[in-house]
């Protein structure tokens, strides 16, 4: 009788160590999991001394279909290959202040999963955000300053409505 209850004993121990350690393991995936830092580039910007010559040169050497703010990249989302991704190229005149603080010649874009837990994440990392979250039918966005003093834009896609947007104004994309 003693054999018998110590086997139970140990089985039922065995069993809610194991139910422990994987609630313990499932919570720390899934916390991970919901912290989606970046997903990919969003958008690449930089200063030039005309805009306008940058764009018809790459139009008309490189065949990039560009518009009055630079050119949008199509492609296909790695996860799902049914849903579509874009990436802004964007030149700014040389004396933009849009990059500012910064006092780089470029800024990049990227794309990211979850913009407020993700700004929340890189307040408590001590991380410069210069602006506020802004939110638009095509996304949300943030820009923050890297350790080299670069401004970084941060921007949750809403790849469908930055597609009807782009459609809505007659915007070819580069495939």
């Amino acid at each position: 009788m003693k054999k018998t209850s110590l086997i139970i004993f140990a089985v039922m121990s065995s069993f809610c160590l194991g139910f422990a350690y994987k609630t313990i393991i499932t919570k720390q995936t899934d916390n991970q999991a919901k912290m989606i830092k970046v997903t990919g580039i969003g958008g690449i910007f930089f200063k030039c001394k005309d805009p306008g010559k940058v764009r018809a040169w790459y139009l008309k050497h490189l065949g990039v279909n560009t518009n009055q703010y630079g050119a949008v990249f199509e492609w296909r989302q790695g996860a799902d290959t049914t849903k579509k991704g874009f990436t802004q190229w964007s030149p700014f005149a040389e004396k933009t202040k849009y990059f500012e603080p910064s006092e780089k010649d470029f800024m990049i874009n990227y794309r990211v999963g979850n913009l407020e837990a993700l700004v929340v994440e890189l307040k408590k990392e001590g991380v410069t955000i210069t602006d506020t979250i802004e939110t638009f039918d095509y996304g949300k966005f943030v820009h923050i300053m890297d350790i080299e003093g670069n401004k970084v834009e941060l921007w949750e896609p809403n790849d469908l409505e930055y597609e009807k947007s782009g459609n809505q104004l007659g915007f070819k994309t580069t495939k």
